[in-house]
């Protein structure tokens, strides 16, 4: 059985299809046989009610001592619906030789109608889980499968956008190990090889896609040719009419001209496509969320409309592109709107004129109908598919699913000569969401694809070993987002100084003070979620690691693999002994940014055994306004800077833990050319010591120092010593494998090491 309660025979469907289009006035015989043909139909369908019935029941612990279904139940509902359909089957050729005949008697003084077409549509979005929509593609894919056979000519498949979301699996495909299955290797690419693989022809852009940033994007969907091999890059376009991605210079190079066919244009960006199903033009535009830049990393992209609360200039925008389309002649067209709320996208159905069918997301909204076996412990929230009327008075339908691959949409609907959709050819039986969930033991309408299975199998390998691989635990969000890290003092950031500040301790107990830049911060370990139906960036939950059932990791366990996803560069930590006038200049240049605390800048700071403040409206150079050394015990051991002034011996040495890219230049850091005394605690071979390269004595002693054994604890063994990746995780090994990390995320008026004057309100404590 497929995952409804009840279901109908691929035979029903014809009957119900010739039925419509027969002629009522042919020979009575013919009308006594309809009436047969409408009868076994419901009796099958109750027939096939009892069958799910009894097989839930066979499934299902007896609560009490009520008799359980038996095998012989089902085999004899079965076998009736066998014989029924056989039967069918026989008077349904009866009926469709009769119509042949009746077409090709009609004369020719009336203009033939196009034909009746019928379209099966399969949907989806949001595949943005973690890890669970690894554990649902491979059922997702045999149903989808299955269903293709059934209209092998006329189903169109298509994504309303969040195809992935940065993440275990997001992370995974990037392991060489899958350069096989992938060409090349790459953050993402495993799901776009999943959806290729599913034959996908379109989807709009969803916000996740843009997490990472638009180069991150750009590198999922294009092709890749590499001396390894090659990567296709999606195979299908993303489409949004009410984006602009021509000024992102990422993006600029893929967009290409509206209303193509879809599969001419793959890996590429436009407002509209068209997909040619059974000999007709399906036109599909797309449309995302105005809120866009507030919620992800958009780069350069143009975002209409700038009001995101004006539905009518929205609209007016998405109709452009339809209006391209039908002036082109096309007469059915589809909207992939990921509008993050369901309440827009019906907004939008009764303010268009042209579009047939909206495909919702972004919401998670699950929209089923009465026949339709859900996921233990979903409830629908309204029916499959919903009607409206447009502004042009012709119906309109509007579906949607819930996300992760644990719902195939599946829309069967027939068109009329004018290209308008029928209600009332939708049948509740056939069309709904289908729940990937095997439950009770039913079967799928096919099997799993293999690319799809072979892609996640090694994806699951990936993670296995490196997810699989818990370090410390955490019960809050750590945040290592860009616009964040970047800006402010976070969490993630004094996480990690702390830990670079601990190792470099390990080595020399007086080491007072560390420094990461955040531009190294590349990812936070956590999950950003916007709660379904919501758009407000205010409505975003920051939450602790996901679980991930595959490889044993649970709610706030930190892995191997969200270490080397945040810090992927994995610098070396290095211990240079400075005077306390280079410290304060290295200070300034981390604040010296235009615009600093406002704009992103890599070299924004996140310190340990230290508190400063900055003023951002001064002259760059000069604002840093107090700057101190904290002990353990977090009081002010050395005031370094008052009012602005530069106190004490200039030349006494404070001893700073950072990373070698920074000490020999990396960012413009102004550190000294000749650093006596440094110590380099994964070793000076073969690091890049600009402006020479081929010199890495960096303490200038005359040989090449070997890493210092005193900085490898052993307490987590998958990473290399004295690196930055090995300081987190041996930190987190000793403080928080038991106890998990707590401090939670502040806002910038509440920040403590990092202290930006130019917030309104804030008052300079750092000597407090």
């Amino acid at each position: 059985m497929f995952s409804k309660v009840r279901w109908i025979t691929g035979l029903a469907v014809i009957a119900i299809i010739v039925l419509a289009g027969c002629n009522s006035g042919s020979d009575p015989a013919l009308s006594a046989i309809r009436a047969d043909v409408s009868a076994q139909h419901s009796e099958i369908a109750a027939l096939h009610s009892e069958l799910a019935a009894v097989s839930q029941q066979a499934s299902a612990p007896q609560a009490d001592e009520s008799p359980a279904a038996s095998p012989e139940d089902i085999t004899r509902l079965e076998t009736e619906i066998a014989r029924l359909s056989d039967e069918m089957d026989g008077k349904v050729g009866l009926l469709k030789a009769d119509q042949d005949s009746l077409s090709k008697e009609a004369t020719g003084s009336v203009e033939p109608q196009e034909p009746a077409f019928t379209l099966q549509l399969l949907h989806t979005s949001d595949m943005d889980s973690a890890v669970g929509a690894l554990e649902n593609v491979e059922n997702f894919s045999a149903m989808l499968d299955g269903f293709r056979e059934q209209f092998p000519n006329n189903t169109l498949v298509l994504s309303s956008g969040d195809n992935y979301v940065p993440g275990p699996r997001y992370f995974a495909a990037g392991d060489e190990v899958n350069d096989p299955l992938l060409g090349i290797a790459g953050n993402g690419r495993g799901d776009i090889a999943f959806l290729n693989a599913m034959g996908f022809q379109a989807s709009a852009l969803g916000n996740h896609e843009l997490d990472q940033g638009t180069s991150a994007f750009a590198s999922i969907i294009a092709s890749e040719i590499g001396d390894a091999g090659t990567y296709p890059g999606a195979s299908f376009p993303y489409l949004s009419s009410n984006l602009n991605f021509a000024p992102d210079e990422n993006l600029a190079g893929l967009v290409v001209a509206d209303g193509q066919e879809a599969m001419l244009v793959a890996g590429s960006l436009a407002r509209s496509a068209v997909v040619t199903v059974a000999g007709q033009r399906i036109g599909i535009v797309g449309a995302t969320t105005p809120t866009l830049a507030s919620i992800t990393a958009a780069g350069a992209i143009g975002i209409l409309p700038g009001d995101s609360d004006d539905l009518d200039e929205l609209a007016g925008i998405i109709q452009d592109a339809v209006d391209e389309l039908t002036g082109q002649g096309i007469n059915k067209v589809i909207l992939l709107a990921h509008m993050q709320r369901l309440d827009i996208e019906q907004a939008l159905a009764t303010r268009l004129k042209g579009v047939d069918i909206i495909v919702a997301g972004g919401s998670n909204t699950l929209l089923a109908d009465a026949t339709d076996r859900l996921w233990h412990g979903d409830v629908a929230e309204d029916t499959y598919p919903l009607l409206y009327h447009s502004a042009d008075d012709a119906p309109v339908l509007l579906v949607n699913t819930d996300g992760d691959y644990k719902y195939l949409g599946r829309l069967v609907v027939q068109f009329d000569g004018a290209g308008r959709v029928i209600p009332e050819s939708i049948d509740p039986y056939l069309s709904g969401a289908y729940a990937t969930a095997p439950q009770g033991g039913q079967a799928f309408a096919g099997q799993p694809i293999p690319e799809v299975s072979r892609v996640a199998e090694s994806l699951r390998g990936v993670l296995s070993i490196r997810d699989g691989n818990i370090i410390g635990r955490t019960e809050v969000y750590l945040d290592g987002r860009r616009g964040a890290v970047r800006t402010q003092e976070t969490n993630l950031g004094n996480l990690i100084a702390d830990a670079i500040l601990w190792t470099a301790r390990l080595v020399d107990p007086d080491v007072q003070v560390s420094l990461k830049n955040s531009g190294g911060i590349r990812d936070a370990i956590g999950v950003v979620r916007q709660p379904p139906g919501t758009t407000e960036p205010s409505d975003v939950e920051l939450l602790p690691p996901s679980a991930n059932p595959t490889t044993g990791k649970v709610l706030g366990d930190v892995s191997q693999f969200d270490i080397q996803g945040t810090l992927r560069f994995d610098n070396g930590v290095v211990i240079v002994p400075l005077m306390a006038q280079e410290l304060v200049e290295i200070i300034e240049h981390t604040v010296a940014a235009d615009d600093i605390g406002s704009i992103q800048s890599a070299r924004f700071p996140q310190v340990g055994g230290m508190r400063f403040s900055f003023d951002p409206s001064s002259p760059a150079g000069q604002r840093v306004r107090s700057l101190a050394i904290i002990d353990d015990a977090g009081e002010v051991s050395d005031r370094v800077v008052e009012n602005g002034v530069l106190v004490g011996d200039p030349e006494r040495i404070i001893k700073l833990a950072t990373l070698d890219f920074l000490a020999n230049g990396g960012s413009d850091y102004p550190f000294p050319a000749l650093q006596t005394g440094r110590v380099d605690l994964s070793g000076e071979a073969g690091q890049y010591n600009p402006p020479n390269p081929d010199f890495p004595d960096t303490n200038g002693n005359g040989v090449i120092d070997e890493p210092v054994a005193a900085a490898d604890p052993s307490l987590a063994d998958a990473f290399n010593p004295g690196r930055e990746q090995d300081a987190l995780a041996e930190y987190l090994a000793h403080f928080h494998a038991e106890v998990p990390f707590n401090q939670p995320e502040t806002t910038p008026r509440h920040d403590r090491r990092i202290q930006n004057l130019g917030i309104p309100g804030k008052m300079d404590t750092v000597f407090d």
